[in-house]
């Protein structure tokens, strides 16, 4: 499920008021002691990344400073160099200095998670194979990461436990097969996506059979892999169901399981393992002004 503007909007609110609670409680005590005037500022990136999460930062800063005028001079998803001048900002100087941290730190985690997910959508270019997110994000992120990974160029998976059906090993488990695991699924939700995870290919097979949204086939070796490829695009299935992937791979692993012809490669680190990336938000003048 991808994420719409209205689950956007409401993400974006939401973020913002519990980050700036948390940072500024009943008041900065440190911006009381600025003169209230307007001052400029400006924002630079201090290594080369894809930027996102401008949303985040424009509702912050203007949760303090409804007035605040924000100029933008590099666009969302854009990918920029180390020095880059992104930004420059004109409001009143307690509002820019208590909105600060707050609005920084959901530019590097959103622009961290854009820019990993980027490496990774570059490394299958050519391929056909898309990337998917997955849900390990960070508490109350959710949102806000899979909007990332999207401006990085890779595809949002389920959001959450609600908005499809995914039968893994216990739910499988639990009705014994499947084929019955499938059954009840679709008896229950119809119009639900349906997502199965197979362990071998007899039970690839069931699901083929089956059908279902998409099959996902973890942890299989090479030749298993490119054997479960063969079969879901043969006769009599002929690649309707697409084929993810899931389950140690890493950045160096990754074009060859998209060149055995998988449709998704859905990994974790996108938005787990996370480098936030380094930005400044300086009063005054840019430097070269």
């Amino acid at each position: 499920m991808s994420v719409d503007a209205a689950m956007l909007a409401d993400a974006i609110a939401a973020n913002v008021a519990a980050a700036l609670a948390e940072d500024i409680g009943p008041g900065d005590a440190t911006a009381s002691l600025l003169d209230d005037g307007p001052e400029r500022a400006y924002l630079l990136c201090k290594e080369a990344c894809v930027l996102a999460g401008q949303p985040w930062f424009d509702a912050t800063h203007r949760a303090l400073d409804p007035a605040v005028r924000i100029d933008w001079h590099c666009a969302e998803g854009a990918r920029l160099a180390k020095g880059t001048l992104i930004a420059t900002l004109h409001g009143r100087s307690r509002a820019l200095v208590s909105a600060e941290r707050t609005s920084l730190n959901f530019l590097q985690t959103l622009s961290g998670t854009a820019t990993v997910t980027a490496q990774y959508v570059d490394a299958v270019r050519g391929t056909g194979t898309r990337i998917l997110d997955t849900r390990k994000t960070l508490p109350g992120l959710r949102v806000a990461q899979k909007y990332a990974v999207a401006i990085g160029g890779g595809v949002n998976h389920r959001l959450a436990l609600f908005d499809a059906l995914m039968l893994k090993e216990n739910h499988i488990r639990a009705f014994g097969s499947v084929t019955a695991a499938i059954q009840r699924a679709r008896s229950l939700h119809p119009a639900l996506p349906l997502i199965v995870e197979v362990e071998t290919l007899g039970e690839l097979r069931q699901a083929l059979q089956t059908g279902c949204t998409r099959i996902l086939i973890d942890d299989f070796d090479a030749d298993t892999r490119r054997e479960a490829v063969r079969i879901a695009k043969a006769a009599p299935y002929f690649g309707n169901i697409p084929l993810e992937v899931s389950g140690g791979v890493d950045v160096t692993t990754l074009r060859s399981i998209a060149d055995d012809g998988v449709d998704c490669i859905s990994i974790g680190a996108l938005t787990k393992h996370l480098h936030a990336i380094d930005f400044s938000l300086k009063l005054g003048p840019p430097p070269s002004s």
